[in-house]
């Protein structure tokens, strides 16, 4: 097997050659195993989009846009130059031509040359001002805006700011290397000049959950195993019930898409790692080590609300995270989270951290979010710990046919 790059695929399966034989004439990869490429990549076109319901990767990069450009038109050229260099990419091609032209500028950045597509996946989604904005119908596609796609309302427990939040579309690129994931956001941005302009970006790193049933739980920066109870991508009945739009929607254009919900949730770190090791476990309502419920031994145990302790108080506080957040004390509310670590530095003001949890959330419609998010916000014993500082909201359509675009539903004329 010939040699990897330093960066090497985390989570690829099997343990087998990584490299891949890329199309198009430019190598990025140095195998032609085709079992090799088939368990290093995900295809772009699909049913689904993927980055959704597939594994997820190690690494975030995720970027959220607004539009300059002034007709559907426009929109439809800039997505189906999008859905080009997405499916390369993924591929582990370049998006464009890396540089056989000196004097001009090259179609790829070239970061990710002698990189291999390291499981990359590329989710496009559009949020409200796609259809309207300040009470405007700008791009005339007002009338074929989803019921559900609204701009969020406001939550307990959200100290937001403008500069994190919103956006017209975003682009959520994930992948087992952190310069294949941001090369991905760099070149569509790029491509996008003259038609969109970045509003705000987020790396990402150490998922937070699993998301299929093979997939360990992994801890986020409190140090405890983080979604448990995640739905699982794999569980096509779950995923029709919760998370794909179904038949019953109006706007034929989002059936078997989803909608995407991400919110910046900066962890106090300082004052988390001052509470007691009881305090700490009592208030997410599992144990540090083992993961385990308060009311069990092992990990996935089932939670038992009805359990108490010898003191005759229930055996998991009422304001415990897991207990607010679970589906059995939430009318069966459930949600495929999706979410990252992350780490900005210093906050200027405090002196403290900047970091803790971009949360990324898929479900059939965002209200599946608001419901749990009012009830968490309210009651949750976290929020001591915890501050919501960006959020958005985007319909995510479904896949792309070989031949057509992401969001071809929407613009077909």
């Amino acid at each position: 097997m010939p040699n990897l790059t330093r960066r090497r695929l985390l989570g690829a399966a099997g343990g087998g050659a990584l490299g891949i034989a890329a199309g198009g004439g430019f190598a990025l990869g140095r195998t032609t195993d085709d079992e090799a490429v088939a368990a290093t990549t995900f295809p772009f076109y699909g049913e689904r989009q993927a980055g959704i319901t597939t594994p997820s990767q190690d690494r975030l990069a995720f970027g959220a846009l607004d539009l300059t450009l002034t007709s559907a038109a426009d929109l439809r050229d800039l997505l189906r130059t999008w859905t080009t260099a997405a499916e390369r990419m993924t591929r582990g091609v370049p998006a464009g031509d890396p540089g056989n032209e000196p004097l001009a500028p090259p179609e790829d950045t070239g970061e990710a040359l002698d990189l291999h597509a390291a499981r990359l996946t590329i989710t496009i989604g559009f949020g409200p001002g796609v259809f309207e904005r300040d009470g405007e119908d700008r791009f005339g596609l007002a009338s074929r805006r989803p019921q559900a796609l609204r701009e969020l309302p406001a939550l307990p427990g959200e100290d937001l700011e403008a500069e994190r939040s919103g956006g017209d579309l975003c682009v959520q690129a994930c992948a087992d290397d952190p310069q294949v994931a941001f090369h991905a956001v760099r070149n569509l941005t790029r491509l996008a000049r003259g038609a969109a302009t970045l509003r705000w970006t987020q790396l990402g790193f150490g998922r937070t959950s699993s998301v299929t049933s093979s997939q360990e739980t992994m801890r986020n920066l409190q140090g405890f195993k983080d979604g448990t109870k995640n739905l699982k991508g794999d569980d096509d009945d779950a995923m029709r019930k919760h998370v794909i739009v179904g038949a019953g929607e109006p706007q034929r254009w989002m059936h078997g898409g989803s909608y995407m919900v991400t919110r910046r949730i900066r962890m106090l770190i300082e004052a988390w790692d001052r509470t007691t090791l009881d305090d700490q476990e009592l208030t997410i309502g599992r144990r540090k080590l083992s993961g385990s419920p308060l009311t069990g031994t092992k990990e996935h145990d089932a939670l038992d609300f009805k359990a108490r302790g010898a003191d005759g108080k229930p055996a998991m506080p009422l304001n415990a995270h897991v207990r607010l957040a679970a589906p059995e004390t939430n009318g069966g509310v459930a949600i495929l989270r999706r979410g990252y670590s992350y780490t900005d530095g210093i906050d200027a003001a405090s002196g403290q951290l900047d970091a803790g949890l971009f949360f990324i959330a898929f479900q059939r419609d965002p209200r599946q979010f608001i419901e749990l998010q009012r009830r968490l916000g309210a009651t949750d014993a976290l929020n001591e710990y915890i501050r919501h500082t960006g959020s958005a909201v985007f319909a995510v359509p479904p896949g792309a046919v070989r031949g057509g675009y992401v969001g071809d539903g929407l613009l077909r004329a």
